[in-house]
């Protein structure tokens, strides 16, 4: 992979204000690693190599066990790996992800709203829009993994 541009020194502006979404969906009461579990999702079905690397990464360094770091793709059939509310939060990642193929189905919305307060409704959906976005630069752009770089060293 190479870089294409790097749209956040040539747009630092806007850039910023992406920044300033990210920081309030850090202090919106949402758990860090509920939200990074959902902005790796996101990244997967999305297939943003550079976000699943960065947030797969982060998972790790907040102590999230590789055992369930390799289940998030298929969280569906994980059995108790997941609890909850991780489930919802990833299912409501999905559907929303994919809005233009579910339309976000009223069962869907009632899930994930008997689960989550309207504020952190609110808040998820805003940290899924934001790794939606981020994914479409990650890709667009060509923004380079981390691990790339370790793999040209060995």
């Amino acid at each position: 992979m190479s870089n294409r541009i790097d749209y956040a020194k040539i747009s630092p502006e806007v850039y910023k204000a992406f920044g300033g979404v990210y920081m309030a969906v850090q202090k919106s009461g949402l758990p860090k690693q509920l939200v990074d579990l959902v902005y790796l999702r996101v990244s997967q079905i999305n297939g943003c190599a550079y976000c699943i690397d960065m947030h797969s990464r982060d998972l790790l360094k907040s102590g999230l066990a590789v055992d369930k770091l390799v289940l998030v793709p298929v969280w569906h059939d994980a059995g108790d790996v997941f609890s909850r509310r991780e489930q919802v939060a990833l299912a409501w990642a999905e559907t929303v992800t994919r809005v233009a193929e579910t339309g976000v189905p009223d069962a869907d919305y009632e899930a994930a709203a008997a689960e989550f307060s309207d504020k952190e409704l609110a808040d998820l959906s805003y940290a899924i829009g934001l790794m939606n976005a981020f994914n479409r630069f990650g890709i667009t752009f060509r923004s380079t993994p981390a691990a790339t770089a370790t793999a040209a060293k060995a």
